[in-house]
């Protein structure tokens, strides 16, 4: 069999000009759309994972934002029950501390109640005595009871020991009121007069005495001066 090489070479060129056709017509316009749609899936891709990077991103900055949202919320229901507990121990004490005050007047209102009780007792006793010692001293008193204790006094006035007359001596001097005789029962002018002369002795000289009967006195004669006593 003989091969006709012009029509192999004919053949030949044909196939290579339609390879070159379709490269240049059909397979480049083919293989430029897929390029370019090639690209633009890789763009849009590109841009999805953009996209879904700034999804995350926001995501995270979202639950970022909610954590401390959440941390700065419990700060403050903290700080809320902490202050509340505070202020309720607050009321508590300050209810403890009005209670005892409350229950400390109370005690203190009854110990003075029972004291005043205490000393009125004392002193309608003390009155009931007098009383029934003035009334006894009524009874047996007389011209040579009362001569008696105004006796005595001036006795008692007479031996007073050096430290003693040298206080009332002290007291007479400095006083600025007159000093004060108190007795059971009105003296008459001579016992007075009496008296006067006793404790004048002490100064050569009158000295100043306001007399007084103390139906509050039992019995006898009491001299005061500035704060002194003699009985």
């Amino acid at each position: 069999m003989l091969i006709d090489w012009f029509t192999v070479s004919a053949q030949a060129v044909n196939f290579l000009v339609l390879v070159w056709l379709l490269k240049r017509f059909l397979y480049k316009p083919i293989l430029g759309a897929i390029d370019k749609r090639e690209k633009r899936i890789a763009a849009q891709l590109a841009a999805a994972e953009e996209e879904k990077a700034e999804a995350q991103k926001e995501r995270d900055e979202f639950f970022r934002k909610n954590n401390e949202l959440e941390g700065q919320r419990q700060a403050l229901l903290s700080k809320a029950e902490e202050e509340a507990e505070a202020r309720r121990l607050q009321l508590l004490e300050e209810a403890r501390q009005e209670s005892d005050s409350l229950r400390r007047r109370r005690l203190e209102n009854l110990r003075n109640e029972q004291l005043s009780l205490s000393r009125e007792m004392i002193r309608r006793t003390r009155q009931e005595v007098f009383a029934i010692a003035r009334k006894a001293l009524a009874e047996l008193a007389g011209a040579d009871l009362e001569a008696r204790m105004v006796e005595v006094f001036i006795h008692r006035l007479r031996n007073l020991s050096g430290s003693e007359k040298d206080r009332l001596t002290s007291a007479f001097k400095g006083a600025t009121r007159p000093a004060l005789v108190r007795s059971t029962y009105d003296l008459p002018r001579e016992k007075r007069a009496a008296i006067e002369s006793t404790v004048g002795e002490w100064f050569a000289g009158p000295v100043r005495i306001r007399f007084e009967t103390a139906p509050d006195q039992v019995s006898g004669i009491e001299l005061a001066v500035n704060g002194n006593k003699v009985a």
